[in-house]
């Protein structure tokens, strides 16, 4: 397994004060929003604008890649009959490898960053389902930080979500992850 500088975060319902000190935590020196619409109607402190100030004040910096490696894409044909997200039809696409590409190449250099979404568990957002799994299969194993200097491996969340069942089954199939939702 190569030694991971990529980190995962959600900010759910966190203050920015806590959400820093996280960040600050692990030395991250960059943050990659990959929600796909950068806002927060929950938690406006957490909206590209407001967050990319406040990321700046504490020498963090912000970068927006939400349209390559966010969990809602604009490509219709990523979606399910149901209008669930098929994170197996996302992986495929061009958009996505060069997201992916993009986060492969910084953690060759070391660069500490975490890639950002809404959701404040890994476990039920697409930075682990999607974006942690196809890292994995390149030897990455993305850091989810939980809390100040608390992390848990890609492969525990993925133990932890599957409740130890692992993603590939006794035939050798992989577990297909869709969204949670429908949009």
């Amino acid at each position: 397994m190569i030694t991971s500088s990529i980190y995962s975060i959600g900010h759910g319902n966190k203050n920015m004060e806590d959400f820093i000190a996280e960040l600050k935590s692990f030395d991250i020196s960059y943050l990659l929003d990959i929600r796909s619409n950068p806002y927060s109607k929950w938690n406006p402190a957490f909206n590209k604008s407001a967050l990319e100030t406040t990321l700046k004040e504490h020498n963090i910096k912000y970068v927006f890649i939400g349209e390559k490696l966010g969990g809602l894409p604009s490509d219709r044909s990523c979606y399910d009959a149901d209008g669930k997200v098929v994170y197996d039809r996302i992986k495929e696409k061009d958009f996505f490898q060069e997201g992916l590409n993009r986060l492969i190449r910084a953690n060759e250099k070391k660069v500490k960053l975490a890639v950002m979404c809404s959701e404040s568990k890994p476990e039920e957002c697409h930075r682990s389902k999607l974006v942690g799994q196809e890292l994995l299969k390149s030897g990455i194993s993305v850091n989810h930080i939980i809390s100040s200097k608390l992390v848990k491996s890609q492969e525990t969340v993925m133990t932890e979500l599957t409740k130890g069942l692992g993603t590939v089954d006794l035939f050798g199939n992989t577990k297909e992850f869709v969204s949670r939702k429908s949009y």
